[in-house]
């Protein structure tokens, strides 16, 4: 038990302890912290107030970002995280510690780390038959590669912005019901509710990270937001796929979960049938039960199962690597839109409301088909953490401006 007496039955115990990047009122400068309970743990003073202030370890935990921390690697991550919970759970510790400690509700959050490049996958089975359903009714939903590679596309790592950043309705190129070619705001704007993993130890270009070697490079996950305007990506995406539909905007959480916080949901992933090529092969196959909550202006309207995913998050490190594409610290790769096989399961409103023939009544009594100027949508995940408790992953929330 932890002498903190805001985290006792907090999603946010010493289970969890997510990293981010803070500053305060009296001290604007951004650095390192850890969440307990609603309060943040500053790392910086941590590392300040040790004896290995010129050590590389303490030097990054006094970095302004998570990126030198998480290019440390694997141990360092597990000691760090271990010392962390020592002095939590030590009652004896609270007097030197609790000096270091602000209140949630007094910190400036920030993007938790410099992002390197971004790609997004589409490793839902259920979200891609559903599509595939709603764009080629007279064909096959899932196309021929969709079960022998995870099918994915880069996105734009500027645009990657921290949970709370407004989002403004993107202007395109779109097509009419009636064929004309037209230049304005999006009128089909969606989410895709979706789970990122965060690189911290980068490769050579040139060497590929294996299928098994995922632990090894990935430092932990964040909820993503990757918003979609349906209508701009509709005209655009033959023959080469997403572009300017997708890079306008993808929100991520505040707080990074270390994926050591997430061993007690790992499951079995789903059986693949066929069998995959040698280098997607995995010894030990599994994925995260990790459970999604959708909210659209404070309507919970779905709730997403990430233990369902197709592809597994060390399926896509290797994929994306194969060919040779180097890792660097700050990568981010998302999983794709999360959906369950239920209709109150799915990921994105264009699954939600079919296309928009099937509008949603929100607690308020409004309907919605697509996102309107104003409304806000709150992404929210748990998982189960040691000894039977959950854990909470740091929510997403995005309200959506005119141009």
């Amino acid at each position: 038990m932890t002498w903190v007496a805001s985290a006792v039955d907090s999603r946010y115990g010493v289970e969890n302890l997510p990293y981010g990047v803070f500053s305060t009122p009296n001290d604007s400068a951004a650095r390192l912290g850890v969440r307990i309970g609603d309060e943040v743990l500053d790392l910086r003073r941590v590392a300040e107030s040790g004896q290995c202030a010129t050590c590389p370890t303490c030097s990054a935990l006094r970095a302004p970002t998570l990126n030198a921390f998480m290019a440390r690697g694997r141990e360092v991550w597990s000691t760090v995280r271990g010392q962390v919970q020592s002095v939590l759970t030590d009652p004896g510790m609270e007097p030197h510690i609790r000096p270091m400690m602000t209140p949630l509700a007094k910190v400036t959050m920030h993007a938790p780390f410099l992002v390197a490049d971004y790609v997004d996958f589409y490793s839902s089975e259920h979200h891609a038959t559903n599509l595939g359903r709603m764009f080629r009714p007279d064909s096959e939903a899932l196309l021929p590669n969709w079960k022998h590679l995870p099918v994915g596309y880069h996105g734009r790592a500027g645009t990657v912005v921290p949970s709370g950043t407004p989002i403004v309705r993107p202007q395109g190129q779109r097509r009419t019901p009636d064929g004309e070619i037209v230049f304005g705001p999006s009128a089909r704007l969606d989410i895709e509710a979706e789970v990122g993993f965060v690189v911290g130890v980068p490769t050579v270009l040139g060497h590929p990270a294996g299928v098994d070697e995922f632990r090894e490079h990935v430092f932990g996950a964040v909820l993503v937001n990757d918003w979609s305007a349906r209508d701009i990506q509709a005209w655009e995406y033959v023959p080469l796929g997403p572009f300017l539909g997708k890079s306008f905007a993808t929100s991520v959480s505040q707080w990074v979960t270390p994926l050591d916080a997430l061993d007690d949901a790992e499951i079995t992933a789903p059986v693949q049938d066929p069998e995959v090529l040698p280098y997607l092969i995995e010894k030990d196959r599994y994925g995260y039960d990790l459970r999604l909550s959708v909210k659209w202006n404070g309507t919970e309207v779905s709730r997403p199962p990430f233990a369902d995913m197709y592809w597994t998050p060390a399926q896509q490190l290797a994929h994306m690597t194969v060919n040779g594409a180097g890792l660097r610290t700050g990568d981010l790769y998302a999983s794709g839109t999360v959906s369950g096989p239920a209709a109150h399961q799915r990921g994105s409103f264009i699954e939600l409301t079919w296309g928009g023939k099937e509008p949603v009544t929100l607690g308020d009594g409004a309907t919605r088909t697509f996102l309107e100027d104003g409304d806000t949508v709150e992404l929210n995940a748990t998982a189960m953490g040691t000894e039977g408790r959950m854990i909470g992953l740091g929510e997403v929330v995005g309200t959506v401006h005119s141009h």
